[in-house]
C-alpha cells in the first residue's frame, strides 16, 4: 500500500500558498496560474486556513455583487485537516471522504511539504489496483500452461 510520500515523489511537491490579507481576485488569478483548485492560506509560516475553487463558488453565488477584493480569509476554510507522509492513501481517501475535503497538505516536522488532492488519491489507487489485476493475470497465465 502506497503512502502519502509515495504520491508526492511521483507528483513533486510545489507548493503554491496564499496570505489571508490577499484579495480573492489575486487568489483564484493565482490558481488559475498554476492550474491548482485550492491554496493553503499561510501566516507567519503557519497554515491558517485552505482557499479553493470550491468556496469561492459556494460563496459567490449568495451575493448579485460578490465582491472579489474580499481578503482570503472571509472564505478560507479553518481548522485545516492534514495528513503526515507515512500515512497510507486509504486513509487520505477517509479523511476526504468522511470530511467533504479535496485538498490536503502534508505535514512533516511543523512544515508543510506538499498538498495531496483527490486526484492524486484517486489515481494512486486506480493504479495499485490496476497493479492487483495485472499481477492476477499473470498468476492466471502461468497456471493454466
Amino acid at each position: 500500500m502506497a503512502t502519502v510520500n509515495d504520491m508526492l515523489k511521483n507528483k513533486g511537491n510545489k507548493l503554491w500558498v496564499t496570505h489571508p490579507d490577499a484579495t480573492i481576485r489575486e487568489a483564484l488569478e493565482m490558481m488559475k496560474a498554476y492550474n491548482v483548485g485550492g491554496l493553503p492560506v499561510v501566516k507567519n509560516d503557519k497554515v491558517v486556513g485552505f482557499f479553493s475553487e470550491r468556496d469561492f463558488a459556494r460563496h459567490a453565488i449568495n451575493d448579485d455583487c460578490f465582491d472579489m477584493n474580499k481578503p482570503v480569509e472571509a472564505l478560507m476554510v479553518h481548522p485545516v485537516y492534514f495528513v503526515d507522509p507515512e500515512q497510507k492513501v486509504e486513509e487520505c481517501m477517509a479523511v476526504m471522504t468522511t470530511k467533504k475535503l479535496r485538498h490536503l497538505p502534508v505535514m512533516e516536522n511543523g512544515k508543510m511539504i506538499g498538498i495531496v488532492s483527490i486526484g492524486d488519491v484517486v489515481k494512486q489507487i486506480l493504479e495499485e489496483k490496476q497493479e492487483t489485476i495485472d499481477l492476477l493475470e499473470h498468476f492466471l497465465w502461468v497456471n493454466m500452461i
